[in-house]
C-alpha cells in the first residue's frame, strides 16, 4: 500500500518524538509499580490490628507503682505485646513515685519487647513478682500527675503536637497526689490541650469515671495474657496495598488508552509517494 503524500509532514516529527515518550514514561511506570509489588508481596511487613486506643507517634505513660498486682503485672505484658505488634513508633515514661523518660518519642514499637518479660509470670511461679529494672530505683508510691505532666513537657519541647499521651495504670493515685493530679489534668490535658488515652489496669468504676472526662476516646480495659501464648497470625498469600494495585490498574489503563488514541500513522513526502 502506497503511501499517502501530506504537506507539511516533517511538522508532524515533533508530535512524534513526543507521544514516543509519553509512551516509554507510562510503560517504565508500569515495569516499576511491578517491581514494587513485587517487593511488597515478598516483605508484606502486616502490623497486627491493636483494640489499645494507641496510634504511632503517642507517648505511653507506665505505671509500676505499688497498687500494682500480679494479675496487673500480666496486663502490662500482654499491653506491651499489642504495642510491640502495631509496628508503630512510641514514646515510654515510667513512673511510681517519680517519673522518668525511658524511651524518647519515635522509637519503634520493637523497642518495647525486651520489656515484656519484666510483666511475664509462668503460671507454675511459686515465688513473687518479676524483678524489672526499676524495682530498686522507685519508691514504689503512686503519683500518676508526675507521669502526665513529664508526658505533657516531652511532647511540648519536641515540638508533637499532635501526638497523645496514652496512660497505662490501675489509676488508684496517692490521696496526697490528687489536688496536683487535677491541677495537671485540668491545665495540660484540658481545654482542648494535649490529646489523653487510658488503658485501665483493673481500675476502679470511680477512678475511671475521673479520667473518662478528660480522655480522648473511651477508656480500654487491659486483657489479661492468655494462660498459653497463642501463635503468630498466618500471613496472607497477598498482601498488597490497595492504593498499590489501582496505582498499576491505573498506568495499565492510561498507557492503553494513550496507545489507541495515539495510533502511529504512516506518511511520506510527495517525491517518496512517486
Amino acid at each position: 500500500m502506497r503511501a499517502i503524500p501530506v504537506p507539511g509532514a516533517r511538522s508532524f516529527s515533533r508530535i512524534a518524538r513526543r507521544t514516543a515518550l509519553v509512551q516509554r514514561a507510562l510503560a517504565l511506570a508500569v515495569v516499576a509499580l511491578v517491581l514494587l509489588a513485587a517487593a511488597a508481596a515478598r516483605h508484606p511487613g502486616v502490623r497486627q490490628p491493636s483494640s489499645l486506643p494507641v496510634h504511632s507517634g503517642d507517648m505511653i505513660v507506665l505505671d509500676l507503682s505499688a497498687s500494682i498486682t500480679p494479675d496487673t503485672f500480666s496486663r502490662i505484658g500482654e499491653t506491651l505485646r499489642k504495642l510491640v505488634a502495631t509496628g508503630g513508633r512510641y514514646g515510654l515514661v515510667v513512673f511510681s513515685s517519680v517519673a522518668y523518660e525511658a524511651l524518647p518519642p519515635g522509637t519503634p514499637a520493637s523497642a518495647l519487647r525486651p520489656l515484656i518479660r519484666y510483666f511475664t509470670i509462668a503460671p507454675d511461679a511459686t515465688v513473687g513478682l518479676p524483678t524489672n529494672p526499676w524495682t530498686l530505683s522507685f519508691s514504689y508510691g503512686t503519683r500518676i500527675s508526675a507521669g502526665l505532666d513529664l508526658a505533657h513537657r516531652i511532647l511540648v519541647a519536641d515540638h508533637l503536637s499532635r501526638s497523645r499521651v496514652v496512660l497505662i495504670s490501675d489509676l488508684a493515685d496517692d490521696p496526697q497526689d490528687i489536688q496536683r493530679l487535677n491541677q495537671i489534668v485540668i491545665s495540660e490535658y484540658g481545654r482542648n490541650r494535649t490529646r489523653l488515652g487510658v488503658v485501665a489496669l483493673n481500675a476502679t468504676p470511680d477512678d475511671k469515671a475521673f479520667f473518662s472526662r478528660v480522655a480522648d476516646a473511651a477508656i480500654a480495659d487491659a486483657t489479661a495474657a492468655p494462660a498459653s501464648p497463642s501463635p503468630p497470625p498466618a500471613v496472607p498469600p497477598s498482601a498488597l496495598s490497595t492504593t498499590l494495585i489501582a496505582a498499576i490498574i491505573a498506568t495499565l489503563l492510561a498507557l492503553a488508552a494513550h496507545c489507541l488514541w495515539a495510533a502511529r500513522l504512516t506518511w511520506g513526502t510527495a517525491g517518496e509517494a512517486r
